[in-house]
């Protein structure tokens, strides 16, 4: 800091000898000072060269030294010391000295001597240390404060010497306006642009010299005030800096600030200000407190807007959707409509040519002429053929416009966009050629009403039969998936817990399975491990897929499992979540139509046609009914159009008539080969019928029946229990397995022996542990529960935490391997990653769309937030606004780090669904950042609309713009990175603590490594360097001596910048990696 200001006053120095020329040579020439004051430019030219690189040293050695706080030293020296616009103050000293200025310029010793002196009293002492002219022994008029003397004409003085003192002790007076005189030193130094040092004049009152703060010597009554002395950082002594409200063009000269102007402090000129009706004479900042009201409303106008039409947009479009779909299913109607009435108009006249075919044969047949044996001309006396009978009924009924068009239809089938009664034609419009939305829906709509009139017309034939043989040249058969399996066992492989034990065999395609049990049966885990999805344990046994050894996991693309819970976006519309899967689960190459179709069949089969545009609702905001949820949740899977569908508990919270229609819908799958499998809990009889296969478990994940659901009954009356009259039999049979109900006295098994006795039954090998529990079945079953208890105690309980830890390593394990397999026998080739993320992004626009009303919220808060910190957290000039600006990261980053998560915190269940269906991890990821770049953009407009305004920085709103949105770009890393890894409630408790630690560490704990971690430093340094890179001049010494108590440093700028961009990257790449490896537990 020393050397800093030592170097920039000594340059001050430098450059007011080379100013003005004319100083210079009067220490050379020793002439006349009237001749120097007119000068020669020859004599100017000679001296600015020799000066000139005298100051090029000092700059470039500043420039070394001090780069942490002058950025561009040219621009510097120009700001502070260049005085050839207006050089009066140096003629004035020069007159007034007689042209002895430069005998009583300070040296670089000098200099040096007063700053090392002035900073080891942290600028609070205004004298310096005893010197070789002013000490003990030695005390001179010079050495006053505001005083200085010369070193004489006839002493050599060299500005650079930074080692020797010259000795100054003659012709003592008071410093010249424009320059600066410390307290024991006898000589002068230039004041910088922006200060205002007049001569100072005795207040008699105070007996202080004005306007300094400096006493003549007692006892010297002709020692009179002298000019300022000294220069520091505006918190020492503001003494010398040009007041508010007015500007300084010189270092002698202080104007008044303008009306329609306004004038800081330590200012050059005014400021124009932006209404010049706000800024009175003498004002010191401009009021835009006006601009900030505007926008405050011009804000709050929109976000009402935003808050009452959020989703008129997406309103609109599916009205539109709408209106096309419903003109396409009336085109569809009338159609199939009208070929039904030709139909029947032509059985009519087909009925009526045979009746006078046949009235025309006995008429003919009666009469008797002699001319039989000529031939009959045009063939009367002939039956009609089929040839006659036409112009007969032509000629009868077919006069008419509409019989027209109903021969012309059945001529051109492609008329009906599609429709196609007769099976056997296959002439209907293909999938691929339909483009446009209104053809797409005809399409669909047209394979829809045709499938129904096939199935009306075939009712021995099912519903998806008839589509297979209607459609079998267009659409490939889905393919077909046999899961067999032999001695299934899943065991836990921390606490080697048996989950399933010796399960035997086989899911067939085109059946539907209900898996059965009382509660710990093991129901879902055995379908897991059908699935695929069991982890955290190890298998034994063999999955066969279609007699293969192969893994389940290569098949998943066309395996399609419906969780217990509902896990449906509530923000979406059914439509639009169907439509989402279809798109980025079924095979790339398939049209959109098709798509569509398919997307229609399962709208229809599963009864969400009156609720198709209604929103699913959330907890928040009321949706469809339970059970249309329930349905949705189904026909997620069924779009993608599955090989093998598995369903944990599809029918639980439903009623009777909405399982009825749930387990059709399912039927008509199976009927098209799918291999569905499903967990069912107390179905009703009907709906117990319905199924092709039962799968009863005990207690312990063993198996009881196995087999088709005719035979279980004949099965287990065999075993001589019986079902009772007017009793459900799947519930008798569950009841029994609970233990709630014995099973008859006469029955010669207890339940125990059940899975052993369907082993047996089978020819299945027995392991030898079920066999002990066997024998010894009754004593357990009656008491025999001790002895459990003593084996769980035996186990120490670090063994058991162990276990359980393992558990948990293992099932995060199994999770990644099942989530990165890429090997795919399945034959579908859905689409890519850029595909994914372009549907992932349309998906999430319209969730922001229909969230608008909270992200308005979230922009009022941030507003209002910005004035009230504009308001109380004005700019200071003594920290270039640093407080208002720590107050700025924390708010911010506390508001932006709420609202990133949102983002992923309330859908972690959905991408757990999606990313096991095989969905791009990635391009959920990306496209969830890419819509929040637009919070990335706006929020800090609308914070800065605010603060900027009420609180007026010297630095430009765009330079304050550009660290916002690194900074907003940062936090909301950091929010995804919360968001995934914690639960909501802890996330949100981070979010709000972090912050403020990490700004008191960094503004605590200053050049530091923990201080450099912090992006909280990065973010405040990028706004206190903008800031202060305005402050220029006078400020100098301010703002240096401010930036090294920071530990900042001006050229640091960008790099904050890319610092804060980096941490963004960083905790993304932190926030994915998480999503990815860890899941629900």
């Amino acid at each position: 800091m020393a050397r800093l200001l030592l170097l920039l006053l000594l340059s001050a120095a430098t450059a007011a000898a080379a100013v003005n020329p004319r100083r210079s040579l009067a220490a050379q020439t020793r002439g006349d000072v009237a001749s120097l004051a007119a000068g020669s430019p020859m004599v100017a030219g000679v001296m600015n060269d020799r000066l000139k690189s005298i100051t090029t040293s000092f700059a470039q050695q500043m420039g070394r030294e001090f780069h942490y706080c002058i950025k561009n030293m040219d621009d510097e020296w120009n700001t502070a010391f260049n005085f050839s616009s207006d050089p009066t103050f140096l003629t004035n000293c020069m007159k007034e000295t007689n042209g002895d200025l430069p005998q009583r310029v300070c040296t670089a010793a000098e200099m040096k001597f007063y700053f090392e002196s002035f900073l080891e009293g942290n600028g609070k002492k205004n004298y310096v240390r005893p010197n070789k002219n002013c000490n003990l022994t030695s005390w001179i008029d010079g050495c006053e404060p505001g005083w200085a003397c010369s070193a004489g004409k006839e002493q050599q003085v060299n500005l650079q010497d930074a080692v020797n003192f010259p000795s100054r002790t003659l012709d003592c007076r008071g410093c010249c306006a424009g320059f600066f005189c410390p307290h024991g030193l006898t000589c002068m130094i230039p004041c910088p642009l922006g200060a205002y040092c007049p001569g100072s004049t005795l207040n008699k009152t105070t007996g202080v010299c004005d306007p300094y703060n400096y006493q003549p010597p007692p006892g010297k009554p002709n020692h009179t005030c002298g000019g300022a002395d000294r220069w520091a950082d505006v918190v020492s002594t503001d003494d010398v800096f040009c007041p508010a409200g007015y500007y300084c063009p010189s270092t002698i000269k202080k104007l008044s600030c303008s009306s329609g102007f306004y004038c800081r402090k330590g200012s050059t000129s005014q400021t124009k200000c932006f209404n010049k009706g706000s800024c009175k004479p003498n004002s010191v900042n401009q009021d835009i407190t006006i601009f900030g009201a505007l926008l405050v409303g011009a804000l709050s106008l929109v976000l009402l807007i935003i808050y009452n039409f959020s989703g008129q947009l997406l309103i609109n479009r599916e009205k539109k959707q709408a209106k096309s779909r419903e003109a396409a299913a009336r085109h569809a109607r009338e159609t199939a409509q009208a070929r039904e009435r030709w139909k029947s108009a032509k059985d009519v006249a087909k009925k009526h040519a045979v009746g006078l075919q046949s009235s025309l044969s006995r008429t003919f047949s009666r009469k008797k002429t002699l001319r039989t044996h000529e031939p009959s001309k045009g063939g009367t006396g002939l039956p009609p053929t089929e040839s006659d009978a036409g112009p007969l009924k032509e000629s009868g009924g077919d006069k008419n416009n509409l019989t027209d068009m109903m021969r012309s239809l059945e001529e051109n089938p492609e008329k009906g966009e599609g429709f196609n009664v007769e099976i056997g034609e296959k002439k209907k419009t293909k999938g691929r050629h339909a483009h446009t939305q209104s053809q797409i829906f005809k399409y669909a709509y047209g394979q829809i009403e045709k499938e129904k009139a096939m199935e009306q017309q075939n009712q021995n034939l099912t519903f998806s039969g008839v589509i297979l043989m209607a459609t079998e040249d267009d659409i490939k058969k889905r393919p077909s998936i046999e899961i067999a399996f032999k001695d299934l066992t899943l065991t836990l492989k921390g606490s080697k817990k048996k989950l399933l034990r010796s399960v035997t065999g086989k899911l067939m395609p085109g059946r539907v399975a209900a898996v059965m049990g009382p509660s710990g049966a093991g129901k879902t885990t055995f379908l897991s491990a059908i699935a695929g999805k069991a982890t955290g344990c190890e298998t034994t046994g063999m999955i066969l897929i279609n007699g293969k050894l192969e893994p389940i996991r290569a098949y998943k693309r066309i395996i399609g499992f419906v969780p217990q819970d509902d896990i449906v976006h509530g923000n979406l519309t059914v439509q639009e979540n169907l439509w989402f899967n279809a798109r980025c689960r079924l095979s790339a190459d398939m049209s959109k139509a098709d798509k569509v179709l398919v997307v229609e069949r399962v709208i229809e089969s599963l009864g969400l046609q009156a609720v198709r545009d209604s929103l699913v609702g959330t907890v928040e905001q009321r949706g469809i009914s339970g059970g249309q949820r329930k349905r949705v949740n189904v026909g997620l899977e069924m779009v993608m159009e599955p090989s093998v569908l598995i369903l944990d508990e599809p029918t639980s919270g439903l009623d009777s008539a909405s399982s009825l229609l749930l387990l059709r819908a399912l039927r008509r799958e199976a009927l098209e080969g799918v291999n569905i499998s499903m967990v069912v809990h107390q179905p009703s009889y009907t709906l117990y019928k319905m199924f092709d296969d039962l799968i009863l478990l005990a207690k312990g994940g063993m198996t009881v029946y196995h087999g088709p659901v005719k035979k279980v009954e004949e099965y287990f009356a065999g075993l001589g229990i019986v079902v009772p009259d007017r009793v459900n039999p799947p519930d008798y049979y569950i009841d029994i397995l609970e233990g709630i109900v014995k099973p008859n006295s006469n029955a010669p098994v207890n339940v125990k022996d059940l899975p052993i006795r369907w082993m047996l039954h089978n020819g299945y090998e027995v392991p030898r542990d079920m066999l002990q529990s066997a024998s010894d079945a009754e004593s357990s079953f009656r008491g025999g529960g001790d002895h459990a208890l003593g084996d769980d105690s035996g186990q120490s309980i670090a063994g058991e935490v162990w276990g359980n830890v393992r558990d948990i390593v293992g099932q995060k394990k199994d999770e990644y391997d099942y989530n990165k397999s890429s090997e795919n026998l399945s034959n579908r080739r859905t689409p890519g990653i850029l595909r994914q993320y372009k549907y992932y992004l349309g998906r999430c626009g319209k969730q922001r769309l229909r969230e608008a009303r909270i992200q308005g919220v979230d922009y009022l808060i941030l507003g209002l937030a910005g004035i009230c910190l504009g308001t109380l957290a004005k700019v200071s000039d003594e920290t270039f606004g640093a407080l208002g600006y720590t107050y700025t990261v924390i708010a911010v980053s506390l508001l932006c780090k709420i609202g990133a998560l949102r983002s992923f915190s309330l859908e972690k269940i959905h991408y757990w669904r999606e990313r096991d269906s095989g969905m791009s991890s990635l391009a959920y990821f990306l496209s969830k950042d890419t819509i929040d770049h637009f919070n990335t953009i706006i929020k800090p407009m609308v914070y800065l609309s605010m603060f900027y305004f009420f609180n007026n920085p010297r630095s430009s709103i765009w330079e304050n713009y550009v660290v916002l949105v690194a900074l907003v770009y940062c936090v909301t890393g950091i929010g995804y990175t919360f968001a995934i890894f914690f639960q909501p409630g802890s996330a949100q408790l981070w979010s709000a603590l972090l912050p403020v630690v990490l700004t008191l560490i960094a503004t605590q704990q200053k050049d530091t490594f923990f201080a450099n971690l912090c992006y909280t430093k990065w973010a405040l340094e990028a706004f206190v360097i903008a800031n202060a890179q305005r402050y220029s001049g006078v400020w100098l010494i301010t703002r240096c001596g401010s930036l090294v108590k920071s530990g900042y440093n001006i050229n640091d700028k960008i790099l904050c910048i890319v610092v804060l961009a980096v941490n963004g990257v960083i905790f993304r790449c932190v926030a994915f990696f998480c999503m990815v490896i860890f899941q629900k537990h």
